[in-house]
């Protein structure tokens, strides 16, 4: 194979697209793990869950897009090695694939619990479509549930799930969201959790999973609390999948995944890594290497690491994109709040539609949107000219944000 590209997500997807796009003649196949085609991961906790999408609904594209396009599906085939000199790698059925270049887009890994019990039968992760599967089947009507994590994987369950079953969220922090959002954002979606039903207990870690024959029970917290559940649901994060590039001598880095340059090059000649496990120098985090969990960040690394393939220009790396459907919000952000020194309030939480925009040194550097589609599409571009605003200004709804850097005091300037 000329390109081989690992990973049948959005990024790997994207990866092999990109090259056809691009004017890449030579052969391109598209080698991932699970059965079936490339299909989109966000709406597995939101509308596949809830049974409004069904699978077809989700691929990435139709089977005759990577007909018309001579790209080669390798399904079902998960790599357990690479070997970067002779160029080939292992799947987990024996077999080898070679390559003149490779593009790993493997993802990654739900963390899972080491407590007492986490083997137990009713224990879930959510990271596939199979996982959801699982999880469906496994429950019966008005089963309690426990959720541990409050992050967005684990909030979006909870918010489907609490439609028709008791729900209680577990969080280790003082607040959900605490790694990616600010103090009003966090307690924003408490509030609307506990409206909707759900239990969310804070600063709390799991001591022990109860089982009964085999079988979830309840779960014993840190406090002391033991909490009746027939499913518990880890949603603590994941782990970059990056053993077979490590073991091929790619760098890894503890926190970040494979560390790949600006084109998204490996320290291994002719390996590329992008999405999910792998960190890049970013623009919009100040040039330090970070790790975007992202459709945003699954493409743009992906279309890079295909012009360096090819020869074509690359993207200019925009601001990192995210967003998540609780209930009936709808939250887009931009920019990465990592590092912030001042929280401006744009708009009434009490009104559910309000933005939060998160300001370092003056500048702009990140924006939470909820129901509020003009400050997004708005603030955008605030983050990508790195534009110094005055704070009194942004919580100004009455003052568009594209207006708000034509009002600064004499004092501020924008950049780029």
């Amino acid at each position: 194979m000329d390109v081989l590209v690992v990973g049948g997500g959005h990024a790997g997807a994207q990866a092999a697209a990109a090259l056809r796009k691009q004017g890449f003649t030579g052969t391109v196949g598209l080698l991932w793990a699970e059965a079936g085609l490339p299909y989109q991961r966000p709406p597995l906790t939101k509308e596949y869950l809830s049974g409004t999408r069904t699978l077809d609904r989700i691929f990435i594209q139709a089977a005759g897009f990577w007909e018309d396009r001579d790209i080669r599906l390798l399904a079902g085939r998960g790599v357990v090695a690479v070997d970067a000199q002779d160029r080939f790698v292992r799947t987990r059925d024996g077999q080898t694939v070679g390559f003149k270049q490779l593009i790993w887009a493997a993802g990654a890994r739900p963390r899972r619990l080491a407590c007492p019990g986490a083997d137990l039968a009713g224990v879930h992760t959510i990271r596939s479509r199979s996982d959801i599967d699982a999880l469906v089947a496994d429950l019966a009507p008005q089963m309690p549930i426990v959720v541990v994590g409050g992050g967005y994987i684990g909030l979006e369950t909870a918010a489907v799930l609490s439609r028709s079953h008791p729900v209680t969220v577990v969080e280790a922090a003082d607040r959900v969201l605490a790694r990616v959002a600010g103090e009003e954002l966090s307690r924003f979606w408490e509030t609307e959790h506990r409206a909707h039903g759900v239990d969310i207990r804070l600063g709390n870690g799991i001591a022990r999973i109860i089982g009964t024959a085999g079988r979830v029970a309840a779960v014993e917290l840190s406090d002391g609390a033991v909490v009746p559940c027939g499913v518990v649901i880890v949603g603590v994060g994941v782990e970059p999948e990056v053993e077979p590039l490590r073991a091929a001598g790619a760098k890894v880095a503890d926190g970040v995944g494979v560390v790949v340059n600006e084109q998204c090059r490996t320290s291994v000649e002719g390996i590329f890594a992008v999405g999910d496990c792998a960190g890049r120098p970013h623009p919009f985090a100040g040039g330090d290497l970070v790790r975007i969990e992202s459709v945003q960040n699954a493409v743009e690394s992906a279309t890079i690491a295909a012009a360096a393939v090819t020869g074509a220009p690359p993207p200019k790396p925009g601001p990192p994109t995210f967003w998540t459907n609780q209930f009936d919000l709808k939250m887009l952000t931009v920019g990465l709040a990592r590092g912030y020194d001042t929280v401006v309030v744009r708009g009434d939480p009490a009104a559910r539609s309000f933005s939060l925009i998160y300001l370092r040194h003056g500048v702009v550097i990140a924006l939470d949107c909820v129901n509020a589609m003009k400050d997004y599409a708005q603030g955008q571009a605030l983050v990508q000219r790195q534009a110094a605003a005055e704070p009194a200004v942004l919580a100004d709804s009455a003052v568009p944000l594209k207006n708000a850097i034509n009002r600064l005091p004499n004092s501020l300037s924008t950049k780029g």
